[in-house]
Order: C-alpha cells, then sequence, then structure tokens
C-alpha cells in the first residue's frame, strides 16, 4: 500500500485496526510511535547497486491502555510527517513488536489494515543461479535469439 493510499481511506473509517497475519489484531491501545523516511543503500549478490526508499510506520503496543488513534488523528500525524520529511508517495512499511521488531508491508481487506508478511528474495537469481531451470531455459532462449543473428531484430 502507498502512502496516497492509506491518506484516502483514513477519511472514511471510524476506527483504526491493524490486523496479523496469523489473525491476531494489533491491541487497540497501540501508538503510532514514527513515521520515518527508510532509505536503502545496497550491493545485491549479482553486483548490482540499488536503493529502495519506504515510508516507515512504527507501531508501538504501550501500557496506555485508555489510548485509541482515531483516523483523523493518524492522519495528521501522516500529514505533519509529509511536511517535514518531504515523504514522497512510497509504498508502506510497518514495524511492529513480536520476538523482535518486525517488518509488514500493508494491506486493507476492505475494513481494516493487514500486516502482510514480507519475504526475502535473491533480487540476482539470473547471475547467480537461484532460478528454477524452467526459468533458466525461457531466460537462455530470450537472450539466444537477441544476439547477432539470433532472428529477433
Amino acid at each position: 500500500m502507498k502512502l496516497s493510499e492509506i491518506k484516502e481511506l483514513l477519511p472514511n473509517l471510524e476506527t483504526v485496526n491493524f490486523k496479523l497475519a496469523s489473525g491476531q489484531y494489533v491491541p487497540e491501545h497501540f501508538h503510532v510511535t514514527e513515521i520515518g523516511l527508510v532509505s536503502k543503500h545496497f550491493m545485491d549478490c549479482g553486483g548490482t547497486e540499488r536503493l529502495e526508499k519506504v515510508v516507515n510506520f512504527q507501531l508501538w503496543d504501550a501500557n496506555d491502555f485508555e489510548h485509541r488513534l482515531k483516523p483523523q488523528k493518524l492522519l495528521n500525524i501522516i500529514s505533519l510527517s509529509e511536511k517535514v520529511l518531504q515523504l514522497e508517495d512510497l509504498d508502506i512499511e510497518v514495524e511492529y513488536q513480536s520476538e523482535t521488531i518486525g517488518k509488514y508491508g500493508l494491506a486493507f481487506n476492505g475494513k481494516e489494515f493487514e500486516l502482510v508478511s514480507l519475504r526475502t528474495a535473491c533480487l540476482a537469481s539470473e547471475r547467480c543461479g537461484t532460478l528454477s531451470k524452467e526459468k533458466q531455459t525461457v531466460l537462455a532462449e530470450a537472450s539466444a535469439c537477441c544476439t547477432p543473428g539470433g532472428g529477433c531484430c
């Protein structure tokens, strides 16, 4: 989910709820302790330099049991963050505490937000040999086609 999408959804909601992939909910008295811009500049295992940016929301389950974050309050926090941090319309990543700090994608199911499990992946699978045999064959055929005399041009 992009930042623009959550901003469109919030004015139409009465409550802000976050559901984990396990079906459990982030407790109602959570706080959004941070909204930030996270930039990751790295080299993948195939030698390609990469830059990823996301807007990060950090949720915290406090002992403040009377606290309930209203949609308009979250919208105000987002608006201030956009101005101060000059946020772009990027994907949202959510941090939430489990055994350690977990990172999640964000989705909306029509009534509540869902924390979507993220997975690691090899970003250079065609270069380091982690592609399936089927995908390797397709790539090999495509690259053979596009060589001089290969017949595709």
